[in-house]
């Protein structure tokens, strides 16, 4: 089958979103189909506010038809909600084509963090958007409980994986600081809720490992945390192993593949009982509503049971449920003359 996927993240991005649809792709096309990638480095693009390594497409809808109907695929999916999917979404609904989404972030919450937008205006504007699908994946049960109980329709299970051949045990290099180590690496924004884990009193040392909008201030706040910055992907499952707790704050992203890829690499997680983290982490770490109580009690989960319970996800298993939601377009190719 020939898929084209339209998203407006893709590399040089680093993020979830885009790690995920890589691993997505490479799979796709080992088990023999044809994936095409429609994103924002094809456009003339703007830098996104507050996020200026994020380029948007600038009124790119004649252009997203133009290259869909090169590609002439046999299914379309949209992954995220920028001028890119909406572009893409505005040509399905002219040609009577199915086609299928995925709900990624919760978007509606950074808004409201950062802007103080109300959520529920939000989650009006991306019903709106999605309405439309066959099919509006979720990375989750939970999280797809979450988009039933706000009326999302047709919503179904894309789960998500871990390569196991990067991040792995391995030798625990010393960091140089007093343990235990807790650790958090990913993006450093407000949305990611890191105030919450730099403000607690843990004993030993603590470490961030990423960049973003707010490192600056975090760095001047907090003097006493280890920065590390942005790092190649081929050193983080150092980092990860170095850690005796991979501390994750958020309570708004939908999964958060660091967690798997902390686990993969023997590290136990700490993180609240949320969406992403309740369906995720399971034996491999610990939750509570109290961050400090859920570090206090990862340090006691052993490293092979964080390890072994990592490894429960698949990527392929992922790509299959991927397939499943997709809705191909023969029988429409038919009656439009595509």
């Amino acid at each position: 089958m020939k898929i084209a996927i339209v998203s407006d993240a893709w590399t040089p991005q680093v993020n979830g979103v885009v790690r995920t649809l890589q691993a997505t792709t490479q799979e796709l096309r080992s088990l023999g189909h044809t994936v095409d990638i429609v994103a924002p480095g094809e456009f003339r693009t703007v830098a996104c506010p507050t996020y200026p390594e994020i380029r948007l497409a600038i009124a790119p809808r004649r252009a997203v038809a133009k290259r869909l109907d090169a590609l002439r695929p046999d299914a379309i999916h949209i992954v995220t909600e920028g001028p890119l999917g909406w572009a893409a979404r505005r040509y399905c609904l002219q040609r009577e084509l199915p086609f299928t989404t995925s709900f990624h972030t919760k978007f509606p919450e950074y808004v409201q963090a950062r802007c103080g937008i109300p959520a529920r205006w939000t989650y009006a504007w991306l019903r709106r958007f999605h309405k439309p699908a066959r099919t509006v994946m979720a990375n989750t049960p939970a999280l797809r409980l979450d988009l039933e109980s706000r009326r999302f329709e047709q919503v179904q299970l894309w789960g998500r994986g871990v390569d196991v051949d990067l991040f792995r045990p391995g030798p625990r290099e010393s960091l140089g600081t007093a343990s235990p180590v807790f650790m958090y690496v990913g993006r450093v924004a407000i949305e990611k809720n890191l105030e919450a884990f730099l403000d607690l009193d843990l004993p030993g040392s603590k470490w961030v490992v990423g960049d973003g909008p707010q490192l600056d201030h975090l760095k001047a706040r907090y003097p006493h945390v280890s920065f590390a910055g942005m790092q190649p992907r081929e050193r983080l499952p150092a980092y990860y192993r170095a850690a005796d707790v991979f501390v994750f704050p958020s309570r708004t992203d939908t999964f958060g593949l660091v967690l798997l890829e902390a686990m993969a690499c023997g590290t136990p997680v700490a993180a609240y009982p949320v969406t992403g983290p309740i369906d995720v982490v399971g034996e491999g770490g610990a939750l509570d509503t109290d961050l400090a109580i859920a570090c206090h009690r990862a340090l006691d989960v052993p490293r092979k049971q964080a390890e072994a319970h990592a490894g429960r996800f698949s990527w392929r298993a992922a790509t299959k449920q991927f397939l499943n939601n997709l809705a191909p377009f023969q029988s429409a190719t038919a009656t439009t003359g595509r």
